[in-house]
């Protein structure tokens, strides 16, 4: 019997329909293209590897380090580390910012100020290499439920769209890359609990101002 969760959620076919189908004869001719497709396919991933291993020749130590360096950031494996340094290269003294790294991605929207009222503005051209390359890594970091980007992606989703959502990540995890590789820093998730933990910090904060403000001495207790 097929468990029901194997079966992804957003096919069209009905759980009944794909067991009538996997149970189903091949006729001599499906299998015969069958055998050229996976043929073909185990052609491509020689391909790839070959490619990959070219890569790895033509990378400097610099940046090979680099690279290695990111792959700790959820979401981001080597082939995305790859083409995140072809981009941005490993000397981040560039930019100034982190800030004006995200900038130059494309990451980072315009704020359009009118009667003291700040309207989200329409994000930047920027890279487009290095932008979908980090859109697609937010995409693998968000199924990590235990992670800070799945937290942040929840949160905002919730509001903004999921598109913008998952720029918003790609945003935050191209951040972390600017530290790693300015400041030398190991990336440590935050994890999905971060959020609750910080507005509960804050909501604290914010009704010992309020005693305060009315004349309440609220005493101060060991830990």
């Amino acid at each position: 019997m097929y468990k029901q969760k194997i079966i992804a959620h957003n096919l069209k076919a009905s759980k009944e329909q794909l067991i009538d189908d996997l149970n189903g004869v091949m006729t001599p001719l499906q299998r015969r293209m069958m055998k050229e497709l996976l043929s073909h396919l185990d052609e491509l991933n020689v391909h790839i590897n070959n490619l990959e291993d070219e890569i790895d020749n033509f990378m400097k130590p610099e940046e090979k380090k680099a690279t290695q360096a990111i792959q700790d950031v959820t979401g981001i494996g080597k082939n995305s580390s790859q083409a995140i340094i072809s981009v941005i290269g490993t000397d981040m003294s560039r930019f100034p910012t982190a800030g004006h790294l995200a900038a130059w991605a494309g990451l980072c929207p315009g704020n359009n100020e009118s009667a003291q009222k700040r309207k989200t503005g329409k994000m930047r051209k920027g890279n487009a290499l290095l932008r979908s390359t980090l859109v697609v890594c937010a995409h693998s970091a968000t199924r990590n439920k235990n992670s800070y980007f799945y937290a942040q992606f929840m949160r905002i989703s919730s509001h903004r769209g999921k598109k913008r959502a998952y720029v918003a990540v790609a945003h935050s995890m191209l951040i972390a890359i600017y530290h790693i590789l300015k400041d030398g820093v190991v990336f440590k998730d935050l994890g999905a609990d971060y959020y609750n933990q910080f507005n509960m910090e804050r909501k604290i904060n914010a009704y010992l101002k309020k005693l305060k403000a009315l004349g309440w001495e609220v005493p101060v207790v060991a830990a």
